[in-house]
């Protein structure tokens, strides 16, 4: 009996350090040190939230540019890759599929780059690489009337380095690259 109750004190200790007090603590700290991400890093227009740095958006508009495809719909409750094993007829019917809509969408594309036609593993990735972003350009130049050079020069100021120089790629996030995009069309 001595032993039960000694398994349900320390029980009760536990819940209370790793269920309570952790957990406040460390909500605590990342709200003073790290506010915007501690928010889920949002992104407001006229006080208005239109989105998230960390989860990608569809784009639909021709003017745009297009983010990596979602296997979840770009819906955020409902994250999820597509488990389509790459060897699978579904998943290369997927990718011809992708690279169809892409080459009707972007008539001039010659080379295109692997995260254009694949999802990313969570259905959310917000970011493509400098490439996507740069094969999109022809249709975008298209679309806004702005000159190809200036919507390569606009990928490359919001293109973002590798961290601490060594982790990741380069990367552009779609929604960072179309409001400033929308800054300079006045869409």
């Amino acid at each position: 009996m001595k032993m039960i109750l000694t398994a349900i004190r320390v029980s009760v200790v536990l819940m209370l350090i790793c269920g309570l007090i952790y957990p406040l603590v460390t909500t605590g700290f990342a709200q003073v040190m790290f506010p915007n991400q501690a928010n889920g890093s949002l992104i407001e227009k006229n006080g208005t939230v239109i989105g998230s740095e960390l989860l990608a958006q569809n784009f639909e508009s021709p003017k745009l540019f297009h983010p990596r495809a979602s296997a979840a719909k770009y819906d955020p409750t409902a994250s999820a890759g597509s488990n389509t094993a790459v060897a699978s007829d579904d998943y290369v019917k997927s990718v011809a599929d992708q690279i169809d809509a892409l080459k009707k969408e972007n008539p001039n594309l010659k080379d295109i780059p692997a995260d254009l036609v694949t999802g990313s593993g969570s259905g959310f990735d917000p970011d493509l690489s400098p490439e996507a972003a740069k094969a999109q350009v022809p249709r975008v130049s298209g679309e806004t009337g702005m000159s190809e050079k200036a919507l390569n020069q606009l990928i490359d100021s919001v293109t973002k380095n590798r961290q601490l120089g060594v982790f990741g790629e380069p990367r552009v996030n779609v929604m960072q690259l179309n409001l400033e995009l929308l800054k300079q069309i006045k869409l």
